[in-house]
């Protein structure tokens, strides 16, 4: 049986968050666009990342900011259940019909099944009844499958069927102990989740946690699980896990950990696999390379966005991308100009140095742009301020014992500034202004007159410049 073809200008695989930015993007730009999803409509980070588990840590932030503060009751604590119905309320108890829906608004068609490149600008989608489509591009197919979670080659791990960061999101219980391999983002996060929500917690790190970020907010953050009752072993190696009938057992270099369940988050890599790239002659073990435009290097109808190019994996750069990439793809068919030049219209020039990222533990950590040892390594002449951010009068109010630490990285040869961490209670939303000051490359003597209201939080802006000094 021949399968049914449809042609269209703009093939998007992968419904998630970024996929759809692409996909609306094409369509305001004028081009007919289909989206192909396997699963549900959102993608990861609605159903099984950012959402669900931000719904999760969200209960911790207020719970801390509570206890804080005397005055303020906080009775037995959190209610387990109604956090975990808040978290399912939150993702639509898994159905996707909203999404689908507003997919429809946006003009925006939609092909339910599994979607692989079959040949240049052609995509055959294999429906969960088994049957086949084909689309075709006029213009232009963009993968956009994002990541998937790195399961290391330890024996017996795979057979005791652990969890990943979707099961751990959507948990419908908590369980009496959770073991967590790994010590980045996820590991933290769910740590400081699990913990609160009831859970004993052991963190089995093959270095320290953190790796990524400046060592104090890292080493905050350690100090901070620990003294919730998280157990971290660090610089650890697993041997060997086996699940019995209680228990999952990890036998590491440390000892034995013993835990009700096992969440592995070791990771997560671009999802290339069984995308038919090798029908258009790439390899699928290979990284997808990309110009800024998010075109594929060797092709001028192939594009890769979000996760899968492994540029940036956030949620929110790669929607960054998407609209740099809908656009672009529309202008290209259009025959409209293309502004390729470093923070045009249509590139994704912040990928290279003002990245922000959040991890919402308790404290929080929020970051953009390099470290000081990264920028150091990149050639750059920098200064580093340090303050505390315990100092700071809105810190007084917001918390009593306000625990905190701020860092400006300036580059001392163009007299901006490249990178800020901040570590304490709710700094997620001090990044903003961090990450507009770099993109802007706003001079420090200008950003002087960008006055704090007090008092606030913000007014570190104020105490950093004072720590590098007025200008003459």
């Amino acid at each position: 049986m021949t399968a049914e073809v449809r042609e269209v200008d703009l093939v998007v695989i992968g419904a998630g968050a970024v996929g759809e930015n692409v996909a609306d993007r094409a369509v305001q730009g004028g081009l007919e666009t289909v989206i192909v999803e396997g699963e549900l409509v959102g993608g990861e980070c609605s159903y099984w990342a950012c959402m669900p588990s931000k719904a999760l840590l969200r209960p911790v932030q207020v719970l801390s900011a509570a206890q804080a503060l005397p005055g303020v009751s906080v009775g037995g604590g959190l209610d387990v259940p109604a956090v975990l119905r808040r978290r399912d309320a939150i993702t639509h108890d898994w159905n996707d019909q909203s999404q689908v829906d507003w997919l429809d608004s946006a003009g925006i068609g939609l092909v339910r099944g599994h979607g692989r490149l079959s040949g240049e600008r052609e995509v055959t989608v294999t429906a969960a009844d088994g049957g086949t489509s084909v689309l075709r591009a006029r213009h232009a197919v963009a993968l956009v499958t994002g990541s998937t979670p790195v399961i290391p080659d330890i024996p017996g791990l795979r057979e005791a069927k652990p969890w990943t960061s979707r099961e751990a999101t959507s948990a419908k219980s908590v369980p009496k102990s959770l073991a967590i391999l790994g010590g980045g983002v996820i590991a933290v996060e769910m740590a400081t989740a699990f913990r609160t929500l009831g859970a004993a917690v052991t963190v089995i790190a093959k270095e320290g946690l953190l790796g990524t970020v400046e060592p104090f907010a890292a080493e905050r953050v350690t100090a901070s699980l620990r003294a919730h009752g998280v157990e971290i072993l660090t610089h650890a190696t697993t041997t060997r896990v086996e699940r019995t009938e209680g228990d999952v057992l990890l036998e590491t270099d440390k000892g034995t950990v013993a835990a009700t369940e096992l969440l592995v988050a070791t990771g997560r890599r671009p999802n290339t696999a069984d995308l038919g790239l090798e029908s258009i002659g790439l390899d699928p073990a290979d990284r997808l390379a990309v110009d800024d435009t998010l075109l594929v290097d060797g092709f001028d109808w192939l594009y890769a966005v979000g996760d899968v190019n492994g540029r940036a994996l956030l949620t929110h750069q790669g929607k960054y991308q998407a609209r740099a990439a809908g656009d672009v793809i529309a202008a290209r068919a259009k025959g409209r100009p293309v502004d390729d030049a470093p923070w045009g219209a249509h590139v994704a020039t912040a990928d290279h140095g003002a990245v922000p990222q959040v991890v919402f533990t308790d404290p929080e950590v929020a970051a953009v742009g390099p470290t000081a040892d990264q920028a150091r390594a990149q050639g750059k002449r920098i200064r580093v301020v340090d303050y505390d951010l315990g100092w700071v009068a809105g810190s007084s109010i917001a918390r009593d014992d306000y625990r905190g630490a701020a860092r400006m990285i300036v580059d001392e040869d163009r007299g901006v500034m490249i990178g800020a961490t901040f570590v304490g209670p709710e700094v997620a939303e001090l990044v903003q202004a961090a990450t507009t000051a770099i993109v802007g490359e706003v001079p420090l003597d200008r950003l002087w007159h960008a006055v704090p209201a007090y008092p606030t939080v913000s007014e570190i802006w104020l105490r950093l410049l004072e720590g590098y000094g007025r200008p003459d």
